[in-house]
């Protein structure tokens, strides 16, 4: 008898046109409808929503409806769905969110070979940045790895007898930040945490706010500040107080402080809102840190994040507002170069820093044996009129490149890490850079799998002093052109080029860009000439055994191959007998592609030779070719069978 492997609880009020979105994701789940449950608990809808689930529900014998009162927020709902769950494992989805085909099948299969309590999902957004959290697929760990903070919506996966044994319940009623309360509670308890990269699991992109709930969330009706105080204490009382900056209590409340507290004291809040209900938002926010966090969150703090705490704290507003719209016009700024192809990845190497307002470096200044914050970036900033120190340039600093599927919203992390480091200006002036090499791999990006079908943009993400920006890769290329030539991979052609505002991208088995007349201009002019195969100058391909790959030779699909040539380059070998075509001149093209990537010469069902694209008709024939042609020339080469 099949056991039910997992309950999938999802919570809903007045969701209309949601469910049609939703639910097929839930039903056409790879694992087997007999093996996991969908619990709709319908919070008093006062729409057709109940109507539509009772629909779902009479069409798949594994969905159930549940009706109770309207509690006004999701806690109680899911509570709802934990006591009728029957599964191993519990997945909690949103009623405006969809999950992978393949996410339960996954997540569970992760979940039983490692024994986990708690397992997170790759969550794919337009909403939100990336999180580093999804580099890498992780086995095992515990609440001891501080990146899980960046992870704290109930979107996940729990061992329901793990639940049980804990006590794990949401609030309810309208109760906001219900999720970190559940979600921190989980990570203090559980002995086994899981992370599930390679795959992504849980999209969460369809909000009905838009993204901004600002306004919704400091409702007093909703609990915002004792709330938020709830869970500091629930992750005090969990860990053990240090005065160590780095100890893991301060290291996760780290966190709660940073969106929680100094939000209110930073772009684009404190210059956004109304100054009245701003001014009371940060005065709250200053109790609160005062009363709950401990100083060495604070002293934790990479630099202008700690001037903002210092603002905040001391209850300088105008101090705070000021700062923020210094911080504000703070650019980051992306180089890559040397683009090209090695061993099947693009590759290129890639610098990023930080700008003033006016397009300056933001800079560090020595002086009395101690580093100083840019002077330009504080003037005008009350209480900074003798400079701000930096103790540590490199506290909490990092980068990293992503590259998105335009397509679907998926991110992904190509290979390798970049180093931030302290570059020399001169004269006592210092500039912070993160500088590392790209490196993309279409057959591997994907989880170790390859990129789908689209264009694929590089972004990158720094965090510089406590200044955050993510922001697209450019480069010095001509906007709309290639980057660098295109490469063969996994039989498919791989496109770099600069859009029109100069960012990379690549264009994966020609979604949008062609091997056309935009590359033209890469093809060479006189590529080696061979009987079977013909060197192309213009293509990469990666060393080992020859690539499988379809080609057109007028109306005639055939398999050919794809050799490493000379310097990564790549040759095309076509087969020697093409029966079905007549004797003449045929373009060789790529699927979907405009422009023939060779001219094969066909004599009596046999090929003689590989021509280039420079030698369409009407341009001329070498001499060679035209001796080439002779019939006796012919017949002997037939003889020696050359």
């Amino acid at each position: 008898m099949l056991r039910t492997k997992v309950s999938v609880i999802v919570p809903v009020y007045n969701t209309g046109k949601y469910l049609d979105e939703c639910a097929p994701s839930l039903l056409g789940q790879s694992l087997p409808a007999d093996e996991y449950e969908v619990i709709y608990v319908d919070d008093g809808s006062t729409d057709d929503t109940l109507g539509r689930l009772e629909k779902i529900a009479a069409a798949h014998p594994n969905v159930q409806v549940h009706t109770r009162p309207n509690s006004g927020w999701p806690g109680a709902p899911r509570n709802h769905g934990i006591r009728h769950a029957k599964g191993e494992y519990i997945q909690f989805v949103d009623h405006d969110d969809t999950l992978g085909p393949e996410a339960l099948e996954r997540l569970y299969e992760h979940a039983k070979r490692n024994d986990a309590d708690v397992v997170i999902g790759k969550m794919s957004s337009t909403i939100v940045r990336p999180r580093r959290l999804f580099r890498y697929t992780v086995d095992a760990c515990t609440i001891e790895n501080d990146e899980l903070m960046q992870s704290l919506s109930p979107h996940k996966m729990f061992r329901r007898a793990f639940a049980e044994e804990h006590g794990l319940r949401f609030p309810e009623g309208p109760w906001i930040l219900e999720d970190l309360l559940f979600v921190s509670a989980a990570y203090l308890k559980a002995e086994r945490i899981s992370v599930l990269a390679d795959y992504p699991s849980y999209y969460w992109m369809k909000r009905d706010d838009g993204g901004n709930n600002t306004q919704h969330r400091f409702n007093p009706r909703h609990g915002f500040w004792p709330n938020c105080r709830t869970v500091v204490r629930q992750i005090k009382d969990g860990t053990t107080p240090s005065d160590d900056i780095d100890a893991l209590q301060n290291r996760l409340l780290h966190r709660l402080y940073h969106i929680e507290i100094l939000s209110r004291a930073r772009e684009p809040e404190i210059l956004r809102e109304d100054p009245a209900e701003q001014r009371r938002r940060f005065e709250a926010a200053r109790e609160l840190a005062l009363a709950e966090f401990p100083a060495a969150v604070r002293e934790g703090l990479p630099a202008v994040s700690r001037l903002r705490a210092e603002l905040l704290e001391g209850g300088d507003f105008a101090g705070a507002q000021a700062l923020a719209e210094r911080i504000r016009d703070i650019k980051a700024r992306s180089r890559v170069g040397g683009l090209r192809w090695e061993d099947g990845r693009l590759v290129g190497d890639v610098t990023l820093d930080l700008l003033r307002g006016d397009g300056e470096p933001l800079v560090l200044v020595e002086r009395d044996g101690k580093r100083w914050l840019d002077p330009a970036l504080l003037d005008g900033v009350p209480g900074t009129e003798d400079g701000w120190e930096v103790r540590d340039p490199f506290r909490l600093a990092y980068a990293e490149l992503v590259v998105k599927d335009r397509d679907r919203e998926d991110w992904w992390y190509p290979e390798g890490e970049l180093e931030v480091r302290l570059r020399s200006l001169g004269e006592g002036r210092s500039q912070l850079v993160a500088s590392g090499r790209l490196r993309l791999d279409p057959e591997r990006l994907a989880g170790g799998r390859p990129l789908q079908r689209g264009v694929h943009d590089v972004w990158a993400y720094v965090q510089l002093l406590g200044v955050e920006r993510i922001l697209r890769v450019t480069g010095d290329g001509e906007p709309g052109a290639p980057a660098v030539g295109p490469a063969l991979t996994g039989g498919r052609l791989s496109l770099p080029y600069w859009t029109v505002k100069g960012q990379l991208a690549l264009d994966v088995d020609q979604r949008q860009r062609r091997l056309g007349p935009d590359t033209a201009d890469l093809v060479g002019a006189n590529p080696a000439r061979a009987r079977r195969s013909l060197g192309l100058p213009y293509m990469a391909a990666a060393p080992g055994d020859p690539l499988p790959v379809e080609v057109t030779v007028s109306t005639l699909t055939i398999a050919a191959e794809l050799l490493p040539g000379v310097d990564g380059t790549a040759r095309l070998r076509l087969p020697a007998s093409l029966r079905k075509l007549p004797d003449g001149r045929h373009p060789v093209t790529l699927p979907k592609a405009d422009t023939p990537l060779a001219y094969a010469e066909v004599r009596d069902g046999t090929l003689l030779r590989l021509e280039g694209p420079a030698h369409q008709a009407g341009r001329g024939r070498r001499f060679l070719d035209a001796v080439g042609d002779n019939p006796q020339v012919r017949r002997v080469r037939r003889r020696l069978g050359r």
